[in-house]
């Protein structure tokens, strides 16, 4: 198909939140089915998708153009900014709309956008000044903004002079680069009403000034809809965001011409001024840039010095090294009967030494020390700190650093499920903080490497089946009865959501719905085409950003009105392909519970320390054998209770197993965990070579890290290519699995393996790695079950005081604890008395 003779500029993607409709890959495919060589996104206000929408459209073979309509303040003669007549209302903004041309644009943009979310007021429409943008205009196009832009609207107001002025001012800002926007919308007579009859009214006058300054006009339609069977849909999306209904008439509305128009019809469309439709062309031609994924970009870690920073990890993980093994290792192996120090040391010492080889190599030495510095601080000041989930917790570098606190070689958590010398990727650490105390790290890190340099990353709210039925609903003005019913009626999976199509599909009473009423068929119609588009934007719970220059430099800016802290404007994959490199910063209210938990025991004549409790209590493992666990981190829910009364749990590595089992897929395994456990089956290790691997788990696999050790031992594997064939496994994708398979199979033939034996175990490999867990995540928090449920056992008036203090405010949990208390037979203080928190 040869190249369209037009090119859309004015495009609102799903990332216009609540007011455009076209998502990324249905624009891409509109211009592939159209012959648009090229297609600019212009979402208003942001660049939320610019780094999506870049890499879906070239590798599409369309030319991506980033852009964005950014709101431009009002401004009086002499430059101020004010009220409406008098009103006391800030006056809606005008719209300028800007295309980069270059990455000094881009980078302008970025400035541009950032300082409309973090200088505008609260409540105040994102927006920027025209004096801001002097000095970063270089690399930019702009287009006038249509009836909606300062030239048009003073046109549609009757100050020709002034627009005469202003359009002087915006060429004087965009030397070469303006473009007189011209829009033909046919708008009716009821739309007229409400202002946006401009486009007709003012045409002439903005032909004429273009001429008369020998700028060039450029046609473009205000695309936020596909196509026209989507307009009734998108303007029930426009209620939506309004808090409006269908019927009311005094409220924002486009037309059905606002959607993604075939080049011909721009072309039919402007047939009187054909120049304004080849300047799309030029436009693209103009623009050569796209911003593309770049390799992390680290801050240096300050206290590196000159030998710098792989030198100063070296020394610090080795130095901690020798601190662990002196309070952790060696005491243990004592009792264990080895007296040789140098035995149980080495291999650490050779586990550390290859773990720094790959970490330096890797060039991550930095990210071991921004993160080794945070968790050293947050331990000094006395915020509890979770001994490290993730596939981190397999690092020995990380524990000697005090990132992690599980030994990895005692629990055999591998280093290669964390860090893959055969596939370079990030690492991440999942760090968990005391719930209250989580934002004094934040804080600390803002002052370490500068407030400018750190930010929280975006999240996006999807109109999901349910809540795109009720706002559908209530905008049709629908009875509320009849709406809640049908939503009732599509399950709620928020781990897995549900579509409304596979609702439909599951229950035979929605379709009859659907078929018999005229209004349910025209909601879910309206539904159907809603669903999945973004609503509104949000924080991650725990994400947080650390770079090397202003962070505007590396992503648009967004400012949250519930948070005093700067935004990534892309979300948590694509700011990373910017260059950024995540921390998680996440709160866990457990940490909190232990902390003042042990506080109490402490203060009441107690010595205790969590690092140092026996992992092998008596008491502790009988009270979890008797489910008596109200209060226990994830031993909970009644069906891990009767999980626990069967299994009868004895070591620490049966809580390990549990938290893995534990959810679907794997469940289907605890019947055998359990009957080999307690005798009443025999195990299966497969073969003779990998039943050290499989004991702990009674011959069942239980851990993603099993597979990889399997893979080892049995078919010659390293642990790195290991890694990449349980990833292949968990993948399923045919073509790599059968090179795998018959790697895996070749393998173990050289290692004296019966074929078909070998065949069997990379199928139960492979079966088993779809679902399963990773050991290094449930061995901390199986840790952090194993606390709780420790202090309840052996102080238990302490630990359920500090349980009910965190949950003051939950009636449910409160009600819990007193039962717990009751069959406990320990008795409440009189409620006169004066105290802080909970005691009894």
């Amino acid at each position: 198909m040869p190249h369209a003779d037009f090119v859309h500029l004015r495009v609102h993607s799903a990332y216009s939140l609540s007011e455009g409709a076209i998502r990324i890959k249905e624009l891409v495919n509109l211009c592939k089915a159209q012959g648009m060589a090229a297609v600019a996104v212009t979402d208003t206000g942001n660049l939320f998708g610019a780094m999506e929408f870049a890499l879906a459209a070239s590798a599409a073979g369309v030319q991506p153009i980033t852009g964005c309509q950014l709101a431009v303040s009002r401004e009086d003669v002499n430059g101020a900014r004010g009220p409406v007549n008098g009103s006391g209302l800030a006056p809606t903004p005008d719209q300028l709309v800007l295309l980069v041309q270059s990455e000094a644009g881009y980078r302008n943009l970025m400035a541009l956008v950032s300082h409309a979310y973090l200088h505008s007021g609260d409540g105040e429409l994102p927006q920027v000044p025209l004096s801001v943008l002097e000095g970063k205009t270089e690399g930019l196009i702009a287009l006038t903004g249509g009836p909606a832009g300062a030239v048009g609207r003073l046109l549609g107001e009757g100050q020709a002079q002034a627009a005469e002025a202003m359009l002087d001012r915006l060429a004087g800002l965009f030397p070469g680069r303006l473009y007189v926007e011209l829009m033909r919308h046919g708008l009716d007579v009821e739309l007229m009403r409400h202002g946006l009859d401009g486009e007709t009214r003012i045409e002439d006058a903005m032909v004429d000034l273009a001429y008369r300054r020998n700028l060039p006009l450029v046609a473009t339609n205000d695309c936020y809809f596909t196509d026209a069977a989507m307009y009734e849909a998108h303007d029930a999306l426009l209620c939506i965001a309004q808090g409006r209904v269908l019927a009311e008439t005094d409220r924002r509305r486009v037309t059905p011409e606002h959607r993604f128009k075939s080049p011909a019809e721009m072309r039919a469309l402007f047939a009187d001024l054909p120049e304004a439709v080849d300047n799309t062309v030029v436009i693209a031609q103009r623009c050569a840039f796209m911003p593309r994924p770049v390799k992390p970009i680290l801050p240096p870690w300050p206290d590196a010095g000159a030998a710098g920073e792989p030198a100063a990890l070296r020394r610090l993980a080795e130095e901690g090294l020798e601190r662990r093994l002196e309070a952790q290792v060696y005491p243990l192996a004592a009792l264990s009967g080895a007296v040789d120090r140098e035995t149980v040391a080495k291999p650490y010492r050779q586990r550390l030494e290859f773990e720094l080889d790959v970490v330096v190599k890797m060039g991550f030495a930095g990210y071991f020390l921004i993160v080794a510095d945070f968790i050293q601080w947050a331990k000094r000041e006395g915020i509890p700190v979770g001994p490290g989930r993730g596939s981190g917790a397999g690092s020995v570098v990380a524990w000697s650093l005090t990132i992690t606190d599980l030994d990895p070689l005692r629990w055999g958590l591998l280093f290669e499920r964390f860090l893959n010398p055969e596939r370079i990727s990030m690492p991440d650490f999942d760090i968990d903080f005391c719930q209250d105390r989580r934002d004094e790290v934040i804080r600390y890190v803002q002052g370490r490497y500068g407030r400018d340099r750190v930010a929280q990353i975006i999240t996006f709210g999807k109109l999901q089946a349910r809540a795109v039925l009720r706002d559908v609903g209530r905008v049709m003005a629908l009875p509320y009865g009849q709406v809640d019913r049908l939503c009732k009626m599509v399950p709620n999976n928020p781990a897995n959501p549900v579509t409304l199509e596979q609702a439909i599909e599951k229950e035979p009473a929605l379709e009859q719905a659907i078929e018999s009423e005229d209004s349910v068929r025209r909601l879910f119609d309206k539904a159907r085409k809603l669903e999945g588009l973004y609503r509104h934007a949000s924080t991650h719970a725990g994400g947080v950003v650390i770079g090397d220059r202003p962070l505007h430099e590396l992503v648009a800016m967004y400012r949250d009105p519930r948070s005093d802290m700067p935004v990534t404007q892309f979300n948590m994959k694509f700011v990373e392909q910017a260059g950024l490199v995540k921390f998680d910063f996440l709160g866990l209210k457990t940490l909190t519970v232990l902390q003042h938990a042990v506080r109490l025991i402490n203060a009441r004549g107690g010595n205790i320390d969590l690092a140092t409790i026996p992992l092998d209590d008596t008491k502790t493992y009988d009270m979890l054998g008797r489910a008596e666990v109200t209060g226990v981190f994830q031993l909970e829910s009644s069906g891990m209770r009767d999980v626990l009364r069967k299994l009868k749990p004895t070591r620490f590595e049966d809580i390990i197993a549990l938290v893995a089992l534990y959810r679907p897929g794997p469940m289907d395994d605890i019947p055998k965990y359990i009957n080999v456990k307690n005798g009443a089956e025999q195990p299966d290790y497969l073969h003779p070579a990998i039943e050290p691997i499989l004991r702990e788990t009674f011959g069942i696999m239980v851990y993603q890290e099993q597979v990889m050790q399997i893979a080892q031992v049995l078919a010659g594997y390293s642990l790195g290519s290991a890694d990449l064939l349980r990833r292949a496994m968990g993948k399923k994708i045919k073509a790599e699995m059968e090179a795998q398979r018959k790697d895996f199979v070749e393998g173990a033939v050289k290692r004296q393996v019966d074929e078909a034996q070998a065949v069997g175990i990379f199928d139960k490999m492979a079966k088993f790695a779809g679902y399963g867990f990773n050991k290094c995540h449930s061995a901390p928090y199986a840790l952090i079950a194993y606390q709780t449920a420790y202090l309840k056992a052996n102080h238990a008036v302490e630990y359920l005081a500090a349980s009910m203090t965190l949950d003051m405010g939950n009636t449910d949990k409160l009600s819990s604890f007193r039962q717990e208390l009751d069959r406990m037979g320990i008795k409440l203080l009189p409620p006169d008395v004066n105290r802080s928190s909970w005691d009894f």
